[in-house]
This record gives C-alpha cells, structure tokens and sequence, in this order.
C-alpha cells in the first residue's frame, strides 16, 4: 500500500463543519428571494382512483392566488428512474394514458402558487376532486395473481421486474444434503425520517435558466428528469444543491424538483418571472417520498454434515408499490446477495418486484441488501444449529476467498476480504481459532443479570457491491484549474458529487490536497451545481468515495501535467471510467454484475427481558475493510450512524399500511431511537485492505455497516431465548408474540 500523506489517512476537520455548527450552513428550505411565491401541493386523498375531474374554481378566485397546475399543464407527464411510469400530476387533460389515475396517496393532482403560504394553504383547500375509486391492492403477492386488477393497465401485469439466477443443479445437489433448512421471511418497509423534509427554491437564473435549489443525490440525474417532463433541453435547467439534511436514499427519486421549475417555465409563459419556494412538513414528506421495501422471501438451503453448503434455493418478492422508482436496481442487488458472501455450487434464485397501491419502495442504505442478508444470514446460522457446529466455523467453510465465482458464473475482482473481516470480529467478540476450529470462548449466558433478563450474543457478516454497475458504465467526472505563476498559488475544484452529511465534501478535498500537494486552504471548493460541473453520478451505492477520488485524482495529474507545460491557468478535466459489467442473462443471470465489493462483520451482545419482551442491545462491534481509511473520524461517524439507523429497523421502526392508507404518517406514531434506545457500546473496527481499483486503495463503506445488523440482533435473541424470528421489527408485542406470552 501507498504511503500516505499529510491528507489520506487524516481525520481532519470537515470543510462544513463550522457552517453547520454556527447555523450559517443554507439549506433548501433558508433560501429566500425578493417576491418569492409559495407553492403547496395537492396529494391524492385516495390510494387508487380514477380522477374524474378537478375543479379548483373556487381556489383560484382567492386574492393572492398566481395559479393552480394540474396534468393539462404539464408538456410530458411522466417521469421516473428505472422507467417513466409516474405522472408528474394525476388527473384528466393529458396526453399520457392512464395518467388520470392516482395509484397512492402520495401521488400529485394540483400545485398552487400563491403570494404567501397561508394563502397557498387555503386555496389547496378548496380544490374539489371527483373519483372513481379503483380496487386497492395492499399485498405483492395478491398482486401476482392472474385475476388481480391491473395498477399499470398498459404493462398487461403488476410484475415489473424478474430476475433468475441458475447455477449448477439444485434439485441433484439437495438429494445428496444431509441436512436442508427451509423457512420463510419478512422484512419491512422502512422510512428514512432525515431531519430535512423535502424543500426547494426555483427561479430563472441570469442566463435564463430554470434553476431549482433543492436536495438530492444526483444533481445532473434531476436535470435529466425536469428536462424529460418539461420536453426542455437538460441545459435549460440547472440544479443547484446547497446543504442538505440527510438523504440515506430518500432523496434519489423526484420529490418538488419537476413541480418547482413546471412553476417556474409557466409563469415565465404568462410573463411572471418570480421565485417560488415550496417546503413540505413532516406528513407530507412521509407520504410524498418512496420507503425501502418490504420483501417477502422463501429459503430452501442445504449442506453436508460436515457444513458444507452444496444448494440454496431463494424466492424474493419485493412489494414495489405503485410505481417502479429504484425498485429494479434495488432487486439485482438483493438478487445476487441473497445467497451471502458464500461459495455455493448450486444455487436457484427468482426474484420479483411487483407494482401494489402501497407507498412506493426505493434505494434506502443498503439498496436490497439488508432484506437479502436476513434471509441468507438467517439460513446459515439455522443449519449451524442444525449440524452442531459453531456459527463462526460453519462460515469459515463456506466464505468466499480470494479467486471465488459468484452465483452468476463470474470471478469476484480482486480483494476479496470477507475472512479477515469475519475472523477480526469473531476474535474481538469472544471466539477462538483451534485445532478443532472455531468456538466462543466464554458463554454470555452465565452473565445474564435480573430475573427475566437474559443475554445473548448475535453474529453476522455480508457483502455488498459498490457502484450500481449490472451493466452501467459507472463514471464520475472532475475539473481542477490551478492558477499561479512560478508555483501553484491557488487550484479550484469543480465537483458535482453531493453532501448528504456524511463527509464527501471533506474527503474530495483531501483527495485534491494529496493529489496536488496543497495546502487545503489554497484550495477553492466548487460542489453540486450543474451549471459548474460535469455528472458526477450519484451519491448512493456506497460509490462516491471510490468514483470521485479516482476522478479527482485523474483530474489533478492532467492539471499538473499541463502546469508543467507552461499552461496558465492549466487545467484538468477527466472522466473516470470504472470497468465495465454486464447485465443479468434473462435466463441463467450469468453477468458480471459489479466493479468491487465491501465486506463486513457484526456482532451484537443483547439482552432479552422475558416478561415484557424488551430488548436491549448493550455492545456491538462492527468491522468494515474500507481499503484504505481517507477519513478514519469520518468512516467512524458512518459505522456509528448506521448501527443507530439498522437498529431502529430491526427493532422499533413500525410502519404501517392499510388499505393503502399511510398510519404512521407522523413522527408521534411511527417512532425512531432515541438516545435511550442505542446501543450503549459500539466499537467501531477499520480494516485497510487496499482495493486495487479504489483511489489510494480506498473502497465504499457508507452502506457495509448496516447491512448484517438486524440478521445479528435476530440471531442475539436467538441466542438469549432460543426462539427464532423470521420477521421484525422485534418490536416488545412481536417478542411477548414469539415466546408464546402473548
């Protein structure tokens, strides 16, 4: 490995930090420009309807009131990541079929602008909607069924997306197990609550461009989407990010982005050029924006008796909700990880996302991986129980090394780190390595303290790609311009990667500052505006780290390289292209799905109170190969924060649908972890194992941490009670529930 400098390897202080501290920092929402207008948004109060009419007479009668938008308004109604299958507005008047349906309630009928926002909210008020309700479809396997009403009429099914993994010959492979392990699992939807609901100002700029100050994880992606709805060129929108609160997925689909600058490009057309700022409260913000998803999953795994897992057989149904989003690139990832980080020479999967009338699902941290890790996490520590043999050892035969073929026919690439990452944390939670192989040293149930507490200790480990990749070819661009005469007096950055909190900011400038040997005070930051940068592609899929570093690092040798030349100002601009993968096979899923990989370990110590099914998690170590550690504060924050977040996904966080109507739509009813509520230890533990494609061998880690924790809790509780859920929130009734309490 590289030596590193005064910058890699340093928790040094973030470029935002004080900003942030002070209050200065703007985010969306502390935008304001003279003769701003206020924008409010119309949601559907039906989960499936036909609209049959909107009338917004009396709304529009109200003093204050600039206009009311609806579908007739809007050039090219649709939009959409995977594939455009979303109106814009839903209703009557425009040329998209079916675009009079709404399929949830979060889906948009009307915005009104309006000179303040009490006025705003009053005029939203009198719009009076007609519908024709449509039978509402609330499970994803009803929605398989030949005779379930159509949600997307012109698709002719509600499945949108099914891939296969065949590999070898399963049903020869489980005649010769001595043991097979067969179950079902559940996991729920979950909602990101960041601290900023969705917000934004739009305007036209000097240069007449429709301009939208907002929050998301792809500036140039949102360009691409208003461009497509509003049938304008993408270089007559510029987005621009300023400081955002959180996003952990949320942000990566369309939440104000298009109604904003459709605001904007209409008024302009009636020669009204005003800003319009829009934010949305917390309910709003619940309904209106996508959740991760459930999945429902069927296991069918089987292995010799001496652990060897010879098949494994997986069924995923993710309940996509009522429009695509990311729900494609979420199931490839769950499609390939759900067999874990195992070699498995026989091995038949079938995954599907299916359309129902729910909140639509899409990325959260993790993107299909924590679903696809409880089922595989699950299964391998059932048939360690099965077989007698220790959860560790039975891993350690079956992980992935160095030279592995995935599921999908192709060789892992190269720094493959799954056994040093297991064994760091069966080590520092307890277990030994012998000439029998792997045991826990000291029993955690002789600790049990009070009567109706009892202890256990939870393990689980997993992989995860990083990048989207299954056939995109991942890119990432960056500009540095340095200025001087003799010497480098002053380089600019130009990066259009987003700041979603967890410290890129900072790290592009240390990469920048290693890779020009410069001060970082002599370095001018430039982020997350299109007009000023290229694509940078998405902050998600734990790839900015890897994407922006090896372009920075590009960007900086030409930069250089032309300084050298005698070129004032030299600049460098670069492209960097990961290597290319390919898409599943239809038929057999065989591909190279991805660039590289992180790997990860968990280990929970729990406690279980038996009488009121309380659980309380006391220490968790978790240990992340991060390559090499840019930021090891900041790669700290990211182990900590996700251990918080993955707690309240497997034991709190409970969110609840019927009939298409949203519950827990505000933070008193759908509740997340307090203080009270965290885990009181975690030992956050930094492998470097340098990636040879990440920039100073670095490798995404933003997701790694999250993705085992809640199989690990499950797998505690297993071990306090000796009751095995396949389902959480392990919420208290869920606990009394499976102990046979209640």
């Amino acid at each position: 490995m590289e030596s590193k400098s005064n910058y890699i390897g340093k928790s040094i202080k973030r470029v935002d930090a004080l900003a942030k501290v002070t209050g200065q920092a703007m985010y969306p929402g502390d935008f304001n420009m003279p003769g701003q207008l206020y924008m409010k948004v119309f949601f559907s109060e039906r989960p499936h309807a036909i609209v049959k009419n909107v009338d917004i007479t009396s709304a529009i009668a109200i003093t204050g009131v600039v206009a009311i938008l609806t579908a007739k308004d809007v050039p090219n109604n649709e939009y959409g990541l995977s594939f455009p299958d979303q109106p814009v507005l839903c209703g009557p008047g425009s040329e998209k079929e079916y675009a009079d349906r709404v399929r949830f309630i979060g889906d948009q009928i009307a915005v009104v602008i309006a000179e303040t926002e009490e006025i705003a909210n009053k005029a939203r008020s009198l719009i009076k909607v007609v519908y024709e309700d449509l039978p509402i479809i609330e499970d994803a396997t009803e929605s398989l069924k030949a005779d379930a009403f159509l949600i997307h009429p012109e698709l002719g099914k509600n499945e949108f997306c099914h891939y296969k993994i065949r590999k070898g010959d399963v049903d020869l492979a489980f005649n010769q197990c001595d043991i097979v392990i067969e179950e079902e699992y559940y996991t729920p939807v979950q909602e990101h609550i960041y601290l900023q609901p969705e917000a934004g100002l739009a305007y036209l700029d000097e240069d007449g461009l429709i301009t939208v100050v907002v929050a998301g994880q792809w500036a140039h992606e949102d360009q691409e989407q208003i461009a497509h709805a509003l049938n304008l060129p993408k270089e007559q929108i510029r987005i621009i990010y300023p400081a955002i609160g959180g996003a952990f997925g949320g942000r990566e689909d369309m939440s104000v982005q298009i109604i904003l600058a459709l605001g904007v490009l209409r008024l302009h057309e009636r020669g009204i050029d005003r800003p319009i700022k829009i934010i949305w409260n917390r309910e709003e913000s619940i309904i209106g924006h996508h959740k991760r998803h459930a999945f429902k999953m069927k296991a069918k795994w089987g292995a010799t008796k001496e652990g060897k897992i010879l098949a494994a057989e997986n069924l995923l149904i993710a309940d996509g909700g009522a429009y695509a989003y990311t729900s494609t690139k979420v199931l490839g990832n769950a499609t390939l990880l759900t067999t874990g980080p195992y070699d498995i020479p026989n091995v038949k999967t079938d995954s599907l996302a299916v359309y129902t009338n729910n909140v639509p699902g899409g990325a959260f941290r993790g993107f299909g991986g924590p679903q696809a890790n409880f089922l595989a996490e699950m299964q391998i520590a059932r048939l360690a129980e099965a077989l007698n043999i220790d959860p560790i050892e039975i891993r350690m035969r079956n992980l992935f090394d160095e030279g592995s073929f995935l599921s999908v026919g192709t060789k892992l690439p190269e720094g493959v780190s799954i056994k040093q990452v297991v064994e760091t944390s069966a080590k520092k939670a307890g277990w030994q390595e012998s000439a029998n192989g792997w045991s826990r040293v000291t029993s955690i149930e002789s600790q049990s303290k009070g009567k109706g507490v009892r202890k256990g200790l939870g393990f689980a480990c997993g992989y995860k790609n990083i990048g989207f990749s299954f056939g995109y070819h991942e890119n990432c661009h960056a500009r540095i311009e340095l200025f001087g005469t003799d010497q480098v007096e002053r380089a600019v950055l130009y990066h259009a990667g987003a700041e979603v909190g967890q410290g890129a900011h900072t790290v592009f400038a240390q990469f920048a500052a290693d890779a020009l040997n410069l001060p970082l005070e002599r370095i001018d930051l430039k982020f997350s505006d299109t007009k000023t940068s290229k694509s940078s592609g998405s902050v998600s899929a734990s790839r900015m780290t890897f994407m922006a570093g090896n372009s920075i690092i590009g960007a900086a040798k030409l930069a250089l390289e032309k300084w050298a030349a005698e070129e004032r100002p030299a600049v460098g601009d670069f492209t960097y292209w990961a290597p290319k993968t390919t898409p599943y096979d239809p038929e057999n899923g065989q591909c190279m799905p991805n660039i590289t990989y992180g790997y990860v370990a968990v280990t929970v110590e729990a406690e279980v109170n038996v009488d009121t099914g309380k659980v309380t998690l006391n220490k968790v170590i978790c240990v992340d190969d991060v390559g090499t550690a840019i930021n090891p504060k900041l790669i700290e924050g990211q182990i900590e924060g996700a251990v918080v977040q993955a707690a309240g996904y497997a034991l709190m966080e409970k969110f609840i649908q019927e009939k298409g109507m949203v519950k827990t739509s505000m933070m008193s009813t759908y509740l997340i972890p307090t203080i009270l509520d965290i885990p009181t230890q975690v030992d956050s533990v930094i492998l470097e194992i340098p990636d040879p494609l990440g920039p100073r061998g670095a490798r995404g880690m933003g997701e790694m941490p999250y993705l085992p924790f809640a199989s690990a809790v499950v797998d505690a509780v297993h071990d306090a009670t000796g009751v095995w859920f396949t389902d959480f929130p392990l919420t208290q009734e869920r606990v009394l529930q499976g102990l046979g309490k209640i």
